[in-house]
C-alpha cells in the first residue's frame, strides 16, 4: 500500500533518529497526508525569536481533527534541532479528567533523567508554578535545547507552570479549546483536510483502485465526514471490513447515521450541551477556509469548533508585574465534547455496529482499563479470555481504527489506547449493555491480574523476599528481573491509576489493598521509586483503613506519610501526620505505634529549632518505650532528650541523660552505641569547659 506523507524542509541539527525521546511520542498513524500549510505555519512560528522564555506553539482543533498526529509529525521533523531530547506528556485523561501540572512535571523530569527522589513532595495545592516539581523541571531545562510536546492541554493553568525561562527550548501544545491566559500565543487552527488530501487518505487506507474507480463516491464520503481525519479513518476501516460495500453507499450510510445520532442518544447521561459550530457543508472548518493561516487577532483566539463555556478573554490591561509574561490562568475548562451531529459520531456508530459481539465487548471493557490503555495481559483479564485471543481482538479493533496504537512495551508487547474522542460514548454503551455485576467482575479480574503480575515482579527482583505467586500462563509471564523492572516502570502510571480508581469507587477494597501492598513492596526494588508515588500509595492505604475503621493500619499509613514528608524537609506537614498517627495508635491501643508517632513529632520540633517541645515529646516517647521494655529504643531516646537539653543550655540535665543512655547501652552490650554516646558526652563536656 502506498504511503502519502506531508513533507517540509528538514531541520538543521543532529539527525532525528539520534535525538533521545522520540520513542516516547505516540505512534501516530502510519499514513499521514496533507497539512502542509499547517506544518509550514508551525515551522514559521517556531523560528520566531523568543525573549527570556521558551516559545510556545499551540495547535488547536476539535476532537477528531488529527491535532495529535500533526503534532507528532512536526516534532519528528524538527527533533534534530533539539539535541537534548524530546519530552512528551498527555495533560488530560481519556475521560476528560485534568492532569495536574505537578504530576506532568514529575514525569517530564524522569524523561530528562533527573532523580525525582530529590524533588520535594507537592504542597497543599500541588498545582501551580511554585510547586516543587514544576520549579525543578524549569531549572532542569535551563541551558538545554529540548522539545516538549504537551498533548490535549485543557487550560492555561496546566501549561504555564511548565514553561521554563529558556528560549532554547520549544513547547508544542495541542488543545481543543482556547488557552486564554498566556501571552503571545497565535494558535494554528485545524479544520478539515482539503479535498485532495481527503481523497489521498481514503485511497491509501481503502485501496487506490476502489477509490479511484468511484471519485464521485469518494468525494461524497469525504464531504459526509466533514473531511475530518478521525471520521475518514473510521469509515475507511468500515470499507476494509466490508468489501461489498460501495463507497457511495458508505457516504449515504454515514449521512443517515449522523441524522439519527442527532435525534436519539444511547441510554445514559447525556454530554453537557454547549454552543458548537457545525461543520461546513464542504467539510472545511475555519482553519481550512483560511488555508491554514494561524488565528489572527487577540491572544488565545478561538478555535474552529466548540468552545468551553468557562473560557473568557483576558482583560485588555491586566494588573500585573511588567516583567511577568503570563496572566493568571482562568478556571479549568470543561472538556470539549463531540456534538451529536458531528460526522465522527455517525462514523463511530457505523463502525461499532459492524463489530462482532466479542469485539464490542472488548472495546467497552477497555474503558475500565487503567488510563484506558491496555495490552493483552490486562485486556484478557477484563473480558476473561486467553491472552492470545485478546491480542487478536485488540489488533482487529486497531485495524478498524477504533483503538490507537501506543508505543510497544519494553518486551515488545503491543499496547493500545481508547481514543479520548470515543471514550464518553463507549462508557455510555457499557453502562447500557453490560450489567453492573459484569462490570464489577471485570474490574475484580483486572485488579487480581495486576496483583499477580506485581507480586511476580517482586519475586523476580528480590528472590530473598520469599516465593512469588503461582506462575502465570506463559503469554502473561514476566521472564527475568530485567523484564520485571521494565514492566513495573513502564506500567507504573496505569498501576497507580488502577488502584486509585478502585479505592475511589470503594467496592473492591480487598483487591485494591493487595495491589497497594504489592506496589509498596515492589516499586522500591526498581531503584526508581519516586517519593510522590509512594506518598500516593500510603494515602490510599489511609483512605481504606479509615473507611473500614482500622486505626492500626491508618496509624501506620500516617507514620509512613510523615516519614516521607520529613525526608523532604517538610517538617510542619510531617508533624501533622505524626500527630494524626498518634491519635489512631491510641485508639488501637498500640504502644509501639504511639512511641513511633511521638518520636517522629519530636524529631520535627527538633528540626524546626523548638528544643523545648522536642524535649517534651522525646520524653513522652521515652516513657512509652520504657513501659514496653524496649531498652535499645530507651537508650536512643535518652540521648535525644540529652541533645534537646543541651540545645536549651541545660547542661547538667543533658549530661545526666547521656550517662543514663550509656548505662542502658552497657547493660545490653551495644558497644557501637556506647562509643557514639560517649563521644557526644565528651564533646558536651569540652564545649562547656570552653565556655559554651
Amino acid at each position: 500500500m502506498a504511503r502519502k506523507t506531508a513533507t517540509m524542509e528538514a531541520g538543521t541539527g543532529a539527525p532525528a533518529e539520534r535525538v533521545p525521546g522520540l520513542d516516547r511520542l505516540p505512534a501516530g498513524p502510519a499514513l499521514f497526508v496533507g497539512r502542509r500549510t499547517e506544518l509550514a505555519a508551525l515551522r514559521a512560528a517556531a523560528v520566531r525569536p523568543a525573549e527570556g522564555r521558551s516559545p510556545v506553539l499551540v495547535l488547536a482543533g476539535r476532537p477528531g481533527s488529527g491535532r495529535t498526529a500533526l503534532a507528532v509529525r512536526f516534532a519528528v521533523t524538527v527533533a534534530g534541532q533539539y539535541p537534548d531530547g524530546v519530552l512528551f506528556a498527555r495533560l488530560s485523561a481519556p475521560d476528560g479528567g485534568r492532569v495536574p501540572p505537578a504530576r506532568a512535571a514529575r514525569r517530564l523530569l524522569e524523561q530528562l533523567g533527573a532523580d525525582t527522589a530529590d524533588v520535594p513532595l507537592p504542597g497543599a495545592a500541588g498545582d501551580g508554578r511554585d510547586d516543587p516539581a514544576c520549579v525543578a523541571l524549569r531549572a532542569a531545562l535551563t541551558g538545554r535545547r529540548v522539545l516538549l510536546v504537551l498533548d490535549d492541554v485543557r487550560d492555561a493553568g496546566q501549561l504555564w507552570p511548565l514553561l521554563a525561562d529558556e528560549p532554547g527550548c520549544l513547547v508544542l501544545a495541542t488543545t481543543a479549546g482556547p488557552l486564554t491566559g498566556i501571552e503571545d500565543i497565535d494558535p494554528v487552527i485545524l479544520g478539515g483536510l482539503d479535498r485532495t488530501a481527503a481523497a489521498e487518505l481514503l485511497g491509501d487506507l481503502v485501496g487506490g483502485t476502489r477509490i479511484g474507480c468511484d471519485p464521485v463516491g469518494a468525494a461524497d464520503l469525504a464531504e459526509a465526514c466533514g473531511s475530518q481525519p478521525a471520521a475518514l479513518r473510521l469509515m475507511a476501516g468500515r470499507l476494509r471490513g466490508k468489501p461489498e460495500l460501495a463507497v457511495t453507499e458508505a457516504a449515504k450510510e454515514l449521512l443517515r447515521a449522523v441524522a439519527e445520532a442527532g435525534k436519539a442518544e444511547p441510554e445514559g447521561v447525556k454530554e453537557p450541551v454547549e454552543a458548537v459550530e457545525p461543520p461546513a457543508p464542504n467539510g472545511k472548518g475555519k482553519g481550512e477556509q483560511g488555508k491554514g493561516e494561524r488565528g489572527k487577532g487577540r491572544r488565545g483566539a478561538a478555535v474552529t469548533g466548540p468552545e468551553p463555556v468557562a473560557a473568557v478573554d483576558p482583560p485588555a490591561e491586566p494588573a500585573r508585574d511588567p516583567a511577568a509574561w503570563v496572566w493568571p490562568g482562568p478556571e479549568p475548562a470543561e472538556p470539549v465534547p463531540v456534538p451529536d451531529n458531528d460526522p465522527l459520531v455517525g462514523a463511530f456508530t457505523l463502525a461499532y455496529a459492524g463489530l462482532t459481539a466479542a469485539q464490542a465487548r472488548m472495546l467497552r471493557a477497555l474503558t475500565l482499563a487503567p488510563a484506558q490503555s491496555a495490552d493483552p495481559r490486562t485486556a484478557s483479564a477484563l473480558v476473561g479470555c486467553p491472552a492470545p485471543e485478546a491480542a487478536t481482538t485488540l489488533a482487529a479493533l486497531a485495524e478498524r481504527e477504533l483503538l490507537a496504537e501506543e508505543p510497544p512495551a519494553a518486551d515488545g508487547t503491543a499496547r493500545y489506547r481508547v481514543p479520548g474522542r470515543l471514550h464518553p460514548r463507549l462508557v455510555r454503551l457499557r453502562e447500557r449493555d453490560d450489567r453492573p455485576a459484569e462490570i464489577e467482575l471485570a474490574r475484580a479480574r483486572l485488579l487480581e491480574r495486576l496483583v499477580r503480575l506485581t507480586e511476580s515482579a517482586r519475586s523476580l527482583l528480590d528472590p530473598s523476599e520469599g516465593a512469588g505467586p503461582d506462575p502465570l500462563p506463559g503469554p502473561l509471564r514476566l521472564k527475568s528481573a530485567a523484564h520485571a523492572r521494565e514492566w513495573l516502570l513502564g506500567e507504573r502510571d496505569p498501576l497507580l491509576g488502577a488502584v486509585a480508581d478502585a479505592i475511589g469507587q470503594g467496592d473492591l477494597d480487598g483487591s485494591a489493598g493487595r495491589l497497594v501492598t504489592a506496589l509498596l513492596r515492589s516499586l522500591p526494588l526498581t531503584g526508581a521509586a519516586a517519593p510522590a508515588d509512594l506518598h500516593q500509595l500510603h494515602e490510599l492505604v489511609l483512605t481504606v483503613a479509615e473507611r473500614h475503621g482500622r486505626p492500626r493500619r491508618a496509624s501506620a499509613a500516617l507514620l509512613n506519610l510523615g516519614d516521607l514528608q520529613a525526608a523532604a524537609g517538610r517538617w510542619e506537614q510531617a508533624s501533622g501526620h505524626y500527630r494524626a498517627a498518634l491519635e489512631h495508635a491510641r485508639t488501637a491501643d498500640d504502644e509501639a505505634l504511639c512511641a513511633r508517632a511521638l518520636e517522629g513529632a519530636a524529631g520535627c520540633h527538633r528540626a524546626l529549632g523548638d528544643a523545648v517541645r522536642a524535649a517534651d515529646w522525646y520524653g513522652r516517647a521515652l516513657g512509652v518505650r520504657q513501659s514496653m521494655g524496649d531498652q535499645a529504643a530507651e537508650a536512643r531516646l535518652l540521648a535525644r532528650v540529652a541533645e534537646a537539653h543541651a540545645a536549651q543550655r541545660r547542661f547538667d540535665e543533658a549530661e545526666r541523660e547521656y550517662r543514663a543512655s550509656l548505662s542502658v547501652l552497657r547493660r545490653i552490650g551495644d558497644e557501637r552505641g556506647r562509643e557514639a554516646v560517649a563521644a557526644a558526652l565528651a564533646e558536651l563536656r569540652e564545649r562547656v569547659s570552653a565556655g559554651w
